[in-house]
């Protein structure tokens, strides 16, 4: 209760303290403080369940959130540190269990939860996350069947990606091993709680990097395997990161987490999906005895199908054989004719050698000596009566050799060279030709002089005048000319 005095006292300008009071105004940060370490003494530790809402990282990594009910509303924040070790991403909608203590704000005048452990409240809500975060991986295409890869028949090299020391591997090795030994790469991850996901993802994304003939083979196939456990266990396998790891994974892909009822999200994004592990061993390889007998089969149906033409030609050829007569058959009526020719030809050289014989006989009967001699006799007296006297022959041959040498004398005569040994020459220009006039002679540059015993090379000087004719000197009688012909 107010003391009159204080009332009196509370309509002033100026605060003054109360009568009889020692205790100075508390300053707003003083109360915030205050109510701020009442609130974390009395809700140091809490767990509360809620539906998130306003769910937001910041840059710095901090999450902040809002937990709500159908009546009231609680802000929240979970620093970066407790944020990271999340086994899941939280979403508006999720209902969750939050533990953590009650604290203020005093810059706003709120109080709030610092979170410390965040958990989803029950398989139903893990469930509607699931479906949610299914539901959008799918709109983005993530789960299309357009994607998916055939599997090898026959990989050379298997990569699988699982937990080293569990039963998983142990029982794919001993079926691969029971129906065709391969090459298996195992990448050791965890299965389980936390850094699952980011293991497995990066096992996938390694083995899908191996560069083709490296030190390191490259998988031809890629097992994601677990053994069977609640969803809880499972759940590594739905998050956000090992489905976008086996989506992206350029290798062919089995998933084989959990048994034959579990289902999770990398289920969806891989090739293939196998109920159980050994499932997956068995889809990965053929049975070696089974692809032997298959390959013996298929050897035999080629041995057949190959040999089949040849059979059915040599029935038919057989067949062909029956109905063609015996060699003997075909040669006997050769033989027959070959037989009747002989006869023919022994009697035609039978009866040719008869007419010889008689030829020879008639023409060796005029062959008689006596009858040659006779013969040699006669065509002796006709050669001496029809043999010529040796100078019937020789007598026209002298004549003839005398009209020859005759024509000889005339035709050295006519010689147009001749005359130049009588002082006469021939008058030539450059080109061989013989010039008959002054005219030809005073066009050319030089002139060639041919003379009985050579040739003189001249050059006419048509400037210098013409020297004066000689007259000739008288003569007691008139000048005999040298016959051209001797």
């Amino acid at each position: 209760m107010t003391a009159p005095d204080d009332r009196e006292n509370a309509g002033g300008l100026v605060a003054r303290n109360p009568q009889g009071d020692n205790a100075a105004p508390l300053s707003i940060t003083e109360i915030s403080n205050l109510l701020k370490r009442v609130v974390e003494d009395r809700f140091g530790f809490v767990r509360l369940r809620g539906e998130l809402s306003g769910v937001k990282r910041a840059a710095s990594g901090h999450l902040y959130l809002a937990l709500k009910d159908e009546n009231a509303v609680l802000d929240g924040v979970m620093w970066r540190g407790a944020a990271q070790r999340l086994p899941f991403l939280p979403e508006d909608g999720l209902e969750v269990i939050a533990s953590g203590k009650l604290t203020t704000y005093p810059g706003r005048s709120k109080y709030q939860i610092v979170i410390e452990s965040l958990e989803i409240a029950g398989e139903g809500a893990l469930l509607a996350l699931l479906e949610k975060t299914r539901a959008r991986l799918a709109a983005e295409g993530l789960f299309a069947q357009e994607r998916k890869q055939a599997l090898p028949f026959l990989p050379r090299v298997i990569g699988v990606v699982t937990s080293p020391t569990g039963s998983v591997i142990r029982d794919i090795l001993h079926r691969l091993a029971d129906r065709f030994p391969s090459h298996v790469l195992v990448w050791p991850v965890l299965v389980q709680g936390q850094g699952a996901a980011e293991q497995v993802a990066a096992a996938v994304r390694g083995f899908s990097a191996l560069p083709p003939g490296g030190l390191v083979p490259r998988p031809d196939l890629v097992i994601v395997a677990r053994g069977g456990g609640s969803i809880e266990d499972l759940w590594s396998f739905n998050e956000e990161v090992v489905v976008r790891a086996i989506a992206d994974c350029t290798i062919p892909l089995i998933s084989a987490v959990g048994h034959e009822t579990d289902t999770t999200l990398a289920d969806f994004a891989a090739d293939r999906r196998a109920p159980t592990p050994t499932a997956a061993a068995e889809m990965a390889v053929p049975v070696h005895a089974d692809l032997v007998a298959t390959v013996a089969d298929l050897a035999n149906r080629q041995r057949r199908a190959v040999l089949r033409p040849v059979e059915l030609g040599r029935e038919r050829l057989e067949a062909r054989t029956r109905r063609m007569p015996r060699l003997d058959q075909l040669l006997q009526p050769h033989a027959q004719r070959l037989d009747d020719l002989g006869e023919r030809l022994r009697r035609a050289l039978m009866d040719r050698a008869g007419r010889g014989r008689e030829q020879l006989a008639g023409t060796s009967a005029r062959l008689a000596p006596m009858l040659l001699r006779r013969g040699l006799g006669d065509a002796r007296r006709q050669l001496e009566r029809a043999r010529l006297s040796p100078e019937l022959v020789l007598r026209p041959l002298e004549q003839k050799r005398m009209a020859l040498a005759a024509l000889g004398r005339l035709a050295q005569q006519f010689h147009p060279e001749e005359p130049l040994r009588r002082g006469y020459a021939i008058v030539r220009d450059a080109q061989d030709r013989a010039l008959t006039s002054r005219a030809q002679a005073e066009r050319e540059v030089t002139l060639v002089l041919q003379f009985a015993d050579g040739r003189l090379g001249v050059a006419p000087n048509t400037a210098s005048p013409a020297p004066k004719p000689v007259r000739p000197k008288a003569s007691a009688g008139p000048s005999k000319q040298d016959d051209l012909f001797g």
